[in-house]
């Protein structure tokens, strides 16, 4: 297994190195689309500073996982190891901090950008809705006031022909105040009428202008130009939106139903008789009571609809792609995995080759360097040890000529000192020693 781990590794030395450089160019190219967009200047400033900034990141994210690839899979040591850990989630950091915000907007930029004006366009559209539901909360007192004009009208003519409330017909002052009410009251309803015409037209035209703002949306072609001209139709529309409160008749109906109760003077009884005027006094008492009854209660429906909170202006604000990324990251999750695997990419294969590197150690051992041995330190070995075994071979024949001299040397003297034996003492030494045997005899 060793030696297939061995060779897959080696052979993937070239695809990894190409990987890695195909990624970081990548992630530069990214980078310059991205960074293109924060720059600001001449045609040939922004060129020159987003293809600087491109490269730089580049060679960063080359070198940054060159060098983890070279050292991480051959240290063994865990304080080592735990460093190099921290380098890289450092490193990593970095990475996401200078490139891949900007390959994210450069990925999504445009949707984003999209995304900000669509969700601008609702924003408007809450807004005028509710001006024009404030508007046209004043419309519905006016029910209530052309009950209270019909009741006054009904209750004057009752009083001309019947006398229903003096007991007397005919047209008095009674009659009189009665109608003057009905009047007032129904012109008052009048006007609200009326102020329908100019919230029915602001609304109109705001629709109009969101309805241009959602073209803007969702037409093709480059997003800043589309973003210029969303924002001149924003500006319009909340001038529409303005205009539109102002069209609300509520303060008007407060003013006139306050009006209603502080300005009513009594008429004076015109009766014949004394008996005929004060009950002619009488009933305008009762209609006195009834005016400032109608106008507490329209005053109060008023107030209630003035209550109402005031709709605060929305102002569009243009964002740049890398800026629009950021503000809607949650909606574009995706691009924003994409554009950081780009870059952490490496990473992976960093830790694939730091497990491959620990089962080729448990299977060889913990000396993993003797294991690797190149074809010239082996035939340097090869040479070396035939050295030495020469040397052995010299070293034993010096050793065993050294010994022969030696008891030739020792026999001489024997055989000088028992010549006068004759050659019975070499005889008897060359049968005990076998180094004798091999030397001539000597005689006496």
């Amino acid at each position: 297994m060793v030696s297939d781990l061995r060779k897959a590794q080696k052979g993937l030395e070239t695809i990894t190195g190409g990987t890695l450089a195909i990624l970081a160019l990548a992630s530069g190219v990214y980078t310059y689309l991205g960074v293109r967009e924060l720059l600001n200047g001449s045609p040939t400033v922004v060129f020159l500073g987003a293809v600087i900034y491109s490269i730089a990141v580049s060679v960063a994210i080359f070198g940054f996982w060159s060098y983890l690839m070279r050292f991480m899979p051959h240290v063994k040591s865990g304080d080592g190891r735990r460093f190099l850990y921290l380098a890289m989630a450092i490193g990593s950091l970095m990475i996401v901090a200078m490139s891949s915000w900007l390959n994210a907007a450069a990925l999504a930029g445009g949707a984003a950008l999209e995304q900000h004006l669509a969700n601008t366009t609702e924003q408007y559209q809450r807004k005028l809705e509710q001006a024009h539901d404030n508007a046209l909360a004043a419309q519905s007192l006016l029910p209530d006031i052309q009950l209270a004009s019909q009741r006054f009208s009904r209750l004057a003519g009752e009083e001309a022909a019947t006398g229903a409330l003096t007991g007397t017909s005919g047209s008095g002052t009674v009659v009189q105040l009665l109608r003057q009410m009905s009047r007032q009251l129904e012109g008052l309803g009048e006007e609200i009428v009326a102020s329908r015409e100019p919230t029915k037209d602001a609304f109109a035209e705001g629709g109009k202008r969101l309805s241009t703002m959602r073209k803007l949306v969702s037409q093709t072609g480059p997003v800043a130009d589309r973003a210029n001209a969303f924002a001149e139709e924003a500006v319009a529309l909340s001038g529409t939106i303005a205009a539109l409160q102002q069209t609300s008749i509520a303060p008007a109906v407060k003013r006139a139903a306050e009006d209603l109760g502080r300005t009513f003077i009594a008429p004076v009884a015109d009766g014949g008789t004394a008996d005929l005027a004060s009950r002619q006094t009488d009933v305008v008492g009762r209609v006195e009571q009834s005016v400032k009854a109608q106008s507490d209660a329209l005053a109060a429906a008023a107030d209630t609809i003035l209550a109402r909170p005031a709709v605060e202006p929305v102002r569009f604000t243009p964002l740049s792609a890398p800026e629009a990324v950021l503000l809607y990251a949650r909606d574009f999750m995706p691009s924003w995995a994409g554009a950081i695997s780009i870059d952490l990419l490496p990473a992976v294969m960093i830790f694939i080759i730091c497990i491959v590197q620990a089962a080729i150690r448990r299977e060889e051992g913990a000396d993993l360097a003797a294991n690797e041995v190149t074809a010239g330190e082996m035939i340097r070995a090869i040479k070396l040890y035939r050295s030495l075994e020469q040397a052995d071979a010299s070293a034993a024949v010096a050793v065993q000529s050294k010994d022969l001299d030696s008891t030739v040397d020792e026999n001489s003297i024997v055989v000088d000192e028992n010549s006068h034996n004759g050659g019975q003492v070499h005889e008897d030494r060359a049968r005990t020693d076998p180094k004798i045997a091999s030397l001539p005899s000597i005689k006496a």
